[in-house]
């Protein structure tokens, strides 16, 4: 049977090759006579799996050997509060709010320290992303923070921000959830990097932090012990039980992200092309029509999640029902935009083959012609 096209924002699509390798290896891993599920986090079998994977992403992300990985739980919502834990030192903290995610990060950070407003592209109805030259930086900050795409508004910021050129000594904090592994991260600009591992990299459940050394040891007295990124890095993230499986599973797709290649481009260079490729094919059919349009800036526009609109939605949004029928009947899946937005938006991860995004314009040109 034929997979149909998954455009879910997270849990998202995943490599079929992953997929298959995983059920393969479910009852019996590498002749263990143990599924990965029934393994001691500490036990040598678990522990090689660990340290693959840890290796793994950290050639493919180009990591530093003074940045360390950790294994975390609690997804990229916790990390809004793990974050000013371990790095505000109770002081002030700077925030661009360019979408939902980043705005609940701002949020949540108020309970731990004075996290300041140093831009905002609300005005815009967060269609673009706010001019750093115009970023209000505070003097001392103990860290800036913003979400590097945002998945429910659909901008992404093309260029990681150098701090040291807006005068600021403050390391530079990014969620990148929804795009990591779909470009290269400029280390020298960023302190700190997290995200939940459910939209490119596997199952929910594992939350990935990569820190730069000097930023550990600084948390607050009511950090619990398991979120203290000292006590995790001491620990090779095993202070706890960590997501076990979804680290699994999330080295299987490292490894399927080695194997990748686009002419002479291998690994994330490879993911990245395809990322261009896949966003460009959907960004030009919406722009083309009469009947959709996206309203994000277009020096903006994120690859991974592309929200649009039908110019005539009907009465109760009756083109919008028909139009994701009619995709659910051709094997599109999870079109539907987020209820605080609504609309329609498509997620195209790293495991979204070109020819998904090609069957959605495919349906998108249809619906034009015969039902808008």
């Amino acid at each position: 049977m034929s997979r149909p096209y998954n455009f879910s924002a997270g849990p998202a699509t995943m490599p079929e090759e992953v997929l298959a390798q995983a059920a393969a290896e479910m009852l019996d891993w590498h002749g263990s006579g143990m599924s990965v599920m029934e393994m001691s986090h500490r036990g040598k079998a678990f522990m090689s799996i660990c340290a693959q994977a840890e290796a793994d992403l950290r050639e493919l992300l180009a990591v530093p050997e003074h940045f360390r990985i950790l294994f975390m739980q609690g997804g990229g919502l916790a990390e809004n509060a793990i974050v000013p834990m371990n790095l505000s030192r109770g002081g002030t903290v700077d925030f661009v709010v360019t979408g939902a995610w980043s705005q609940k990060s701002h949020q949540e950070a108020q309970k731990y320290c004075h996290a300041q407003l140093a831009a905002s592209s609300a005005d815009s109805g967060f269609t673009t992303l706010p001019d750093p030259a115009s970023w209000r930086l505070s003097r001392g900050a103990s860290y800036l923070h913003l979400c590097s795409n945002e998945t429910i508004h659909g901008v992404e910021f093309h260029e990681l921000p150098d701090l040291r050129a807006l005068g600021s000594d403050a390391p530079l904090v990014i969620d990148f959830s929804s795009h990591v592994l779909s470009r290269p991260i400029d280390w020298q600009r960023v302190g700190l990097a997290f995200g939940g591992a459910q939209k490119n990299i596997g199952p929910a459940g594992l939350t990935l932090v990569i820190v730069r050394e000097d930023l550990l040891g600084h948390a607050l007295a009511i950090c619990p012990s398991a979120f203290d990124y000292r006590t995790v890095a001491d620990n090779g993230s095993m202070f706890n039980t960590p997501p076990t499986y979804a680290i699994y599973v999330a080295g299987l797709t490292f490894q399927w992200i080695q194997r990748q290649r686009e002419g002479d481009a291998r690994g994330v260079a490879a993911m990245e092309q395809r990322a261009i490729a896949r966003s460009q094919l959907l960004y030009d059919a919406i722009d083309r029509s009469e009947v959709f349009y996206n309203p994000v800036d277009r020096a903006h526009r994120s690859r991974m999640n592309v929200p649009f609109f039908l110019r005539e939605p009907g009465p109760d949004g009756a083109a919008y029902a028909r139009f994701l029928a009619g995709a659910e009947a051709r094997g599109l899946l999870q079109l539907k935009g987020h209820k605080s937005v609504g609309g329609l938006r498509a997620s195209l991860y790293n495991a979204m083959p070109l020819a998904g995004v090609q069957a959605l314009v495919d349906w998108m040109r249809e619906f034009e012609r015969t039902q808008a």
